[in-house]
C-alpha cells in the first residue's frame, strides 16, 4: 500500500505538471548555455584571482579622471563605471591589476532575454511566476517520490548506488539517470521555490540600516586608498560592488558591498564607519540565485544543462513506462461470471501481462471461457474451475502495485472449489527471488477450497524457455498442446538475417542419454564467441530455438544437443549429416562471455549445457585457473566431451573437472552436492574477485543458486545478489 502511494503520487504529479515542467526544462536548457558562452567569450579578460581591493582601487584612480562604481560579476570579472579624460561616462570590463580597459560590455542576446522571461513568468507576469514557482515545488516532490521508488527498487538505501538490473532500456535509463541527476534537480527545484518565495514577498530582501560612528567622520590622518587597511585585507573576489564618494565631503564615503556584509569606509582615513552582516535569508537567496542560474561557474552551468535535458528525458521515459504498463491492457471475450478459467496477473511494470495474454489465447483456442484480471480485482467467480496466477515480486519480496491487496481480498472472498497453479516471475539477482509468489502459494494452500494443480514454477528474467516448460506441464495436465510462447528476443531472432551453416562433423547419437554433438562452419555469418546463441528454426512456420554455442580452436561452432521425442528442432538437427546445411542467425550474448580479467573461474553445467564451456576452455590461452562442475546421469554421458576436456586438463587451460553422476551409484549425487563439498573454492572465488558461470536447465540453476546463497551467507561478506550485481555470477539457463 505504501508503495502504491509513492508510485501514484509520482505519476500523478508528473502528469499534472508535465507541460509547465517541459517549458521550464526547455528554457532552462537555453539559459544554461549563457554562462558557458560568456565564459568562452570572456576567457581573455582577467578575473579577480589574487587581487585585493586596494590594488584594484589604486590602479583605477590612476587611470581615470573619476571612478563612479566598481562591481564584480558572478563569473569573477570586474566592471567599472568611470569618467574618462574627455569627460564621458564609460562602462567596461577592466584588468583589476592594471586598471586598464579589458573588454566591452555586451548586450544580452535576444534569445536569452526571451527564454528568461518565459522561464520566469510564462509572459503572464505575477500569475506566471506563481505557476513557475508551483512547478518547481511539484518537481521537487516528484524528485523525492522518485528517490523513494529507487530505494524500493534497489531494496535499501545502502544499495542505492548498487548495479541496476536492466529490465528494459526505458526502465533502466529512467532509474540510472534519476540517480545521476537527483542532487542537481533537487537543487534546481529548491532554489527555484526559494526565489519564488522572495518574489511573492513571503521572504523580503533586507535593507540594512547603518549607524555611522560620528567620531570617525574626519579627514585626518589622511591615507592613500592603497593604504586603507580594510581594502588591503579584503580580496576583490569577496566584493559585489563598490560605490565611490560623489564629493569630497567627509560625510560622503565608500560603500563596500561584500558577499556577506556591507561596509561604509571613510574616504580620507580608511576607517570603517559602519559594518552590517546580511541576514541568513539574503545569503540563502544569493546562493539560490547562483546555484539556479549557474552564472558563477561554467562547469556547474553545464551540469544544469545536462540536468534540464535529463528532465525532458524523464518526461519521455516516464510516459513510455506508463504506456508500457497499460499496453498489456486486458481484453476479455468472456465475463468473469461465466468464465471457468481465470488468469490473475501481478506486475509492477506490466511485463508479466504478455505471458498472461498468451496463455489466455491458448486456452480460448481450446474452447475454454477465460477471464484475465489484475490480482487486486479478485472476486467471486461462480463457474471457476482453474485459477492461474502469474505474478512478479517487487523490491524486498513485496507484492507488485496491482497485487498488494490480493491476499486480503482472497481471505475475505467466498469461492467454490477450484484448482490453481502459480507462476512466479523474478530475478536471481534479488535475494527475495519470487517471494511474493511463494507468499500467495502459502495463502492458497491454507484454503480448503483451493487445490494445487501444479507445483509453483519460477521464471528468471522473463525467460521464454522457462515459461514454456511450465506451459508444457500445464498443457499435459490440462489435455492440450499449447504453442510455445515467443518473447521479444525470440521475435528479434526471427527477424535477424539468416546465414547458411554447413555440418563439418557430428557424433553418433548416444542412445542411453539421447545426446549428440554437431560442429558447424558458418558462411559469411560473422565471428562467434563462446556463449553466443544460435537461433535455429527447423521449419518456416515455427519459432526459433536458441542454442548456446562453444567455439573450437578452428573457430567452428560446437553444439551439444538433447534429442526429444516431440522436439521439432532436436529431431531436425539429429537428421543432419556431414555436408548438410541449415539456416540460422547469430545472437550476441555478451553477458555470458568468458571473463578475461578474472582471477579464477568456476563453471557449472549439467548435460548439454556444457557446450559453451567446451569452447571457453579451449580459448583460455592465459590459463586462468578454471574449475568445471558438470552433472549427468553416469560417466557414459562424458564420452562426447572427453576429447576436449582431457587435453584442456593436460594443458592447464582447465584446472579441474568435477563430475557429478546422479545414477552411477545407489546414492544419487547431483552437481549441487559437489559444490557443497567444494564450498571453500566457491567462497574464495566470490571473495577474491573470481567469476561463477552457470549453464543448463533452470531446475539445476535453482538448486545451485540455493546452495550458493547459503554458502555466501556462511562464508562470504555479502549475499549472493551482491556478487551477481558486480558481474561475478553469470547465468544462461533454459
Amino acid at each position: 500500500m505504501t508503495l502504491s502511494i509513492w508510485r501514484y503520487s509520482h505519476l500523478a504529479l508528473a502528469v499534472s505538471s508535465f507541460l509547465f515542467i517541459t517549458v521550464a526544462a526547455l528554457t532552462g536548457i537555453v539559459l544554461a548555455f549563457e554562462p558557458i558562452e560568456k565564459e568562452w567569450e570572456l576567457s581573455a579578460i582577467p578575473t579577480t584571482e589574487n587581487v585585493t581591493v586596494a590594488e584594484a582601487m589604486s590602479t583605477l584612480q590612476m587611470n581615470y579622471l573619476e571612478v563612479l562604481e566598481l562591481s564584480v560579476t558572478q563569473d569573477s570579472r570586474v566592471k567599472a563605471s568611470v569618467i574618462t579624460e574627455e569627460g564621458d561616462v564609460a562602462n567596461f570590463y577592466i584588468n583589476p591589476k592594471t586598471g586598464e580597459k579589458a573588454g566591452e560590455l555586451a548586450d544580452e542576446a535576444e534569445v536569452y532575454t526571451f527564454a528568461r522571461s518565459l522561464h520566469r513568468s510564462l509572459f503572464l507576469k505575477s500569475t506566471g511566476r506563481f505557476f513557475i514557482g508551483l512547478t518547481s515545488l511539484l518537481l521537487f516532490v516528484i524528485s523525492i517520490t522518485g528517490l523513494v521508488l529507487i530505494i524500493k527498487r534497489q531494496q535499501s538505501i545502502q544499495k542505492f548506488f548498487a548495479k541496476i538490473l536492466k529490465d528494459n532500456f526505458w526502465q533502466y535509463a529512467h532509474t540510472y539517470f534519476g540517480r545521476l541527476f537527483l542532487i542537481p534537480i533537487v537543487l534546481i527545484t529548491l532554489t527555484g521555490v526559494l526565489m519564488s518565495l522572495f518574489q511573492f514577498q513571503v521572504f523580503e530582501h533586507p535593507t540594512l540600516a547603518h549607524e555611522l560612528q560620528e567620531n570617525l567622520l574626519k579627514e585626518t590622518p589622511s591615507l592613500e586608498v592603497a593604504d586603507f587597511p580594510i581594502f588591503q585585507q579584503t580580496p576583490l573576489s569577496e566584493v559585489r560592488s563598490i560605490d565611490f564618494p560623489f564629493s569630497s565631503d567627509v560625510a560622503d564615503y565608500y560603500q563596500l558591498n561584500l558577499q556577506d556584509r556591507e561596509v561604509r569606509v571613510n574616504q580620507f582615513t580608511g576607517a570603517v564607519l559602519s559594518e552590517r552582516l546580511y541576514p541568513f535569508q539574503e545569503l540563502a537567496y544569493r546562493w539560490s540565485f547562483d546555484t539556479h542560474t549557474g552564472e558563477t561557474n561554467a562547469l556547474w552551468a553545464f551540469v544544469l544543462l545536462l540536468s534540464a535535458i535529463s528532465i525532458l528525458f524523464f518526461i519521455v521515459s516516464g510516459f513510455k513506462l506508463t504506456f508500457k504498463r497499460r499496453k498489456g491492457s486486458i481484453k476479455n471475450k468472456f465475463k468473469a461470471s461465466e468464465s471457468t478459467h481465470v488468469i490473475l496477473v501481478g506486475s509492477e511494470t506490466g511485463s508479466t501481462f504478455p505471458f498472461a495474454i498468451w496463455l489466455q489465447q491458448q486456452l480460448i483456442a481450446t474452447g475454454k471461457k477465460v477471464f484475465v484480471a489484475e490480482m487486486n480485482a479478485y472476486e467471486t467467480y461462480p463457474n471457476l474451475e482453474q485459477l492461474l496466477i502469474l505474478t512478479a515480486t517487487y523490491g524486498a519480496g513485496e507484492a507488485p502495485v496491482n497485487a498488494d491487496k490480493f491476499i486480503q481480498r482472497f481471505q475475505e472472498t467466498a469461492q467454490g472449489t477450484f484448482e490453481f497453479a502459480i507462476v512466479g516471475f523474478g530475478s536471481f539477482a534479488y535475494p527475495d527471488y519470487c517471494q511474493f509468489a511463494y507468499d500467495v502459494e502459502h495463502e492458497l494452500l491454507q484454503s480448503e477450497t483451493a487445490k494445487p494443480l501444479l507445483n509453483l514454477h519460477t521464471v528468471n528474467n522473463r525467460s521464454a524457455e522457462s515459461f514454456n516448460q511450465w506451459l508444457l506441464q500445464y498443457g499435459q495436465v490440462s489435455g492440450f498442446v499449447p504453442d510455445a510462447y515467443q518473447n521479444d528476443s525470440s521475435k528479434t531472432a526471427k527477424r535477424k538475417k539468416k546465414y547458411q551453416f554447413e555440418v563439418i562433423a557430428r557424433t553418433a547419437l548416444q542412445l542411453e542419454h539421447q545426446t549428440f554433438m554437431i560442429t558447424l562452419q558458418g558462411k559469411k555469418a560473422g565471428t562467434f564467441t563462446s556463449g553466443d546463441l544460435l537461433a535455429i528454426a527447423p521449419q518456416s512456420d515455427t519459432h526459433d530455438r536458441l542454442y548456446s554455442v562453444g567455439m573450437n580452436t578452428k573457430n567452428q561452432i560446437l553444439l551439444s544437443i538433447k534429442l526429444h521425442d516431440k522436439g521439432l528442432c532436436s529431431q531436425f538437427l539429429n537428421s543432419l549429416q556431414v555436408g548438410d546445411t541449415l539456416q540460422a542467425s547469430r545472437m550476441k550474448n555478451k553477458s555470458f562471455y568468458f571473463p578475461k580479467q578474472a582471477r579464477n573461474v568456476v563453471m557449472i553445467a549439467t548435460g548439454t549445457g556444457i557446450a559453451p564451456f567446451l569452447g571457453m576452455v579451449q580459448h583460455n590461452s592465459k590459463k586462468i585457473p578454471t574449475h568445471l562442475f558438470w552433472g549427468a546421469q553416469n560417466a557414459t554421458a562424458f564420452e562426447h566431451y572427453a576429447e576436449i576436456i582431457n587435453p584442456a586438463l593436460e594443458s592447464k587451460q582447465l584446472s579441474e573437472f568435477i563430475p557429478a553422476y546422479s545414477r552411477a551409484t545407489e546414492t544419487k549425487v547431483y552437481v549441487q552436492d559437489k559444490i557443497c563439498k567444494e564450498e571453500q573454492l566457491l567462497a574464495n572465488t566470490f571473495e577474491k574477485g573470481g567469476v561463477v558461470m552457470i549453464c543448463g536447465s533452470v531446475v539445476m540453476q535453482k538448486a545451485v543458486l540455493e546452495v550458493l546463497s547459503k554458502l555466501c551467507k556462511t562464508h562470504c561478506k555479502y549475499d549472493l545478489s551482491h556478487y551477481q550485481k558486480k558481474g561475478q555470477l553469470l547465468m544462461d539457463c533454459y
